[in-house]
């Protein structure tokens, strides 16, 4: 499965999916995109988003997305390390176009 984080999370999020192909937007050069934009560069190359941005589904119309998406409740890094099985459990049962909250 193939991987994006995004620029919210913190860099630690890449160890717990270190199973997995996966890369922060910093990597790709995606730094400062505006979601819509950064969805799109995403699909087609990426299986799975990985945000913190509670309102991405009222922001973007995400009906016909391929891309599925995780959001986690908080970027702090105190709360993203609590949800590391949480995590592992959503990446195993999601689908395309799919919105999964932690």
């Amino acid at each position: 499965m193939k991987i994006l984080i995004d620029e919210s999370l913190p860099r630690f999020t890449l160890q717990l999916v270190q199973e997995h192909e996966a890369y922060t937007v910093q990597y790709m050069g995606w730094t400062g995109i505006k979601n819509g934009a950064l969805l799109r560069r995403a699909e087609g190359q990426f299986d799975v988003f990985l945000t913190a941005d509670k309102n991405l589904r009222y922001q973007q119309n995400l009906a016909d997305r391929t891309l599925a998406i995780v959001v986690f409740p908080s970027n702090k890094l105190s709360v993203v390390k609590q949800l590391e099985m949480s995590l592992k459990q959503a990446l195993t049962e999601v689908t395309p176009g799919v919105v999964v909250e932690l």
